[in-house]
């Protein structure tokens, strides 16, 4: 069975993030593309870490949901290069991430190669939107999260980290 490139996209947006799973992978901006050559698919995919744990997890969920469509001649292409960068995310999947309870990543500000601390503004809290919140570890649940707390409504959260 053959698909359209738009197909596959529309397939592929239906496969959830197995650490947010609010967002398809489409909307985290990992697929990078899709290439179609007669019954050959390729997926070309961006971790979102070079060590991310769920990539594994993400390339078998892309494969079955191809297969689930018919596709069987599909395969997963990893690309490093141009980096991933949260500013590939769309406006609707950072508030799908707020909505979620995690502080959607802000845009990445240009910095210079060598970097003495990194620069931050204070994140607004996701469930009451002040941005009296602390930063209380680099790392939660992922590599690619931080945890905070707000003081005005004293709900700890996660913040989908800005690269």
């Amino acid at each position: 069975m053959v698909l359209s490139r738009d197909e596959v996209l529309d397939v592929l947006d239906q496969v959830k993030d197995p650490e947010v799973p609010v967002l398809s992978v489409v909307e985290l901006g990992i697929v990078r593309d899709v290439r179609i050559d007669g019954d050959d698919v390729t997926v070309v995919v961006t971790p979102t870490y070079s060590g991310c744990p769920a990539m594994r997890v993400i390339e078998d969920d892309v494969l079955a949901a191809l297969r689930a469509r018919g596709i069987t001649r599909a395969r997963m292409e990893t690309v490093y290069s141009p980096a991933w960068t949260t500013d590939w995310m769309s406006d609707a999947a950072r508030e799908k991430l707020r909505a979620f309870g995690i502080a959607p990543p802000g845009h990445v500000a240009v910095e210079p190669l060598v970097m003495i601390a990194r620069k931050r503004e204070a994140v607004a809290c996701p469930y009451c939107g002040s941005r009296n919140t602390t930063l209380t570890t680099e790392f939660s649940s992922t590599a690619c999260k931080a945890m905070h707390v707000c003081h005005a409504c004293t709900q700890p959260f996660e913040e989908f980290k800005a690269i």
